[in-house]
């Protein structure tokens, strides 16, 4: 679910506490967190309502001044008419779903990325979570790859890194957010590069795979 900025800063601020959108299918669900340029963001309750039930409360507590507001932005692609006439289903598959949010607090890999301060038995788990995802994927082995090309290449675009591994683009954006998921990347304004903890967790692997040590 894409949230422009000034959303995101009026759900922290309180102002905005639900947001609707017209789906085939949801991209959130009941309970999950989205991660924010502002932080993380809480899902609440989310349902699907008529919009002829959607009220001018709920139309301000969205951020609009007004239910036709609303209902105009939803409906933006087409001619919109009167608000009763408008179904759920209105255009055949897509349906209206309301969402509760609020703010979560600051995104947690943050907090991972700068933390470099690790113990044996942490740097240990992470190698292992590493070894993990190489184990699983059906291209072999890519984790260590990734991490030395993103601290030897800091800031360079992911196509052409991609390139370098002789991989397609996205399935390697796919695999860096693992890496940013665990507090090892952090993305720059264009490509990425190693946070603190990626740096320490790559010297001790590679102190690790130096033959004579364990």
């Amino acid at each position: 679910m894409l949230l422009t900025k000034a959303v995101q800063e009026e759900i922290v601020a309180g102002r905005i506490s639900l947001v609707f959108r017209r789906w085939q299918k949801p991209t959130v669900k009941t309970g999950g967190r989205l991660k924010a340029m502002v932080g993380e963001l809480a899902i609440g309750s989310v349902t699907i309502v008529d919009p002829a039930a959607i009220t001018a409360a709920d139309a301000m507590a969205a951020g609009w001044p007004t239910t036709a507001a609303l209902l105009d932005d939803l409906f933006r692609e087409r001619q919109p008419s009167s608000a009763r006439g408008r179904g759920a289903r209105s255009d055949g598959e897509r349906l209206i779903y309301r969402i509760e949010v609020s703010f979560a607090g600051a995104d947690q890999r943050i907090a991972l990325r700068d933390n470099d301060s690790l113990s044996d038995d942490e740097l240990q788990s992470i190698a292992e979570r590493l070894a993990g995802f190489d184990d699983r994927s059906s291209h072999g082995q890519w984790t260590m790859s990734a991490l030395d090309m993103i601290h030897q290449w800091p800031g360079r675009r992911a196509p052409e890194l991609a390139e370098m591994a002789g991989r397609e683009t996205l399935p390697f954006k796919a695999d860096v957010r693992k890496l940013k998921t665990l507090g090892l990347t952090e993305s720059l304004s264009v490509g990425y590069r190693l946070s603190p903890r990626g740096i320490r967790v790559l010297e001790h692997i590679r102190v690790r795979s130096t033959p004579g040590n364990s």
